[in-house]
């Protein structure tokens, strides 16, 4: 399962307690989530998830509204389907995320950019962005901030390979 899934999932989880009102805070994604870096649930559901972040990353998901500082909705497209103590049934999750047997990916895909004389790499699947001047530099940054990013974090959890591969797609504007 990705990142944004299992984020999504546990966001779920806290509002379908009674009392919650619907709404939910970082902190308690967190604390439901202990296998995944601290930094990565807070960059996901803050600014990956958030359909009200400023645009810092290429892929977003729309899953989250920011409410109230550090407090966050579901949006309600993305609400699981469950009966509440009343019997009243919410709108069902997109059948992609819903489905907990994801295959486990041996890749992890990155959108690099160039933009006056910087590159810029973004990974699709995990929360890491780096730069470089040369798409020399760039892979180098890369790999090691990919690296650090993953050290000590459960593969199975996140998805991935014991080994992933990093696969690059190079973004280039059409001349008009």
């Amino acid at each position: 399962m990705h990142v944004h899934e299992e984020v999504l999932a546990a966001a779920n989880e806290i509002v379908a307690r009674p009392g919650s009102n619907g709404i939910f805070s970082v902190s308690e994604v967190v604390v439901r989530l202990p296998h995944l870096k601290e930094s990565t649930v807070r960059t996901h559901v803050s600014s990956r998830c958030c359909v009200n972040a400023p645009k810092n990353h290429l892929h977003r998901w729309k899953y989250f509204r920011r409410v109230a500082h550090g407090e966050y909705e579901i949006m309600p497209e993305y609400r699981q389907r469950r009966k509440n103590v009343r019997g009243v049934v919410r709108p069902s999750i997109k059948a992609s995320i819903a489905n907990p047997k994801q295959s486990v990916r041996g890749t992890i895909h990155v959108i690099v950019r160039e933009e006056r004389g910087v590159y810029t790499a973004e990974c699709v699947e995990i929360a890491v962005v780096t730069q470089g001047r040369s798409l020399d530099e760039l892979l180098r940054n890369l790999n090691e901030a990919v690296a650090l990013h993953l050290e000590g974090e459960d593969f199975a959890a996140l998805g991935l390979a014991p080994e992933p591969t990093l696969q690059l797609l190079y973004e280039v504007p059409i001349a008009v």
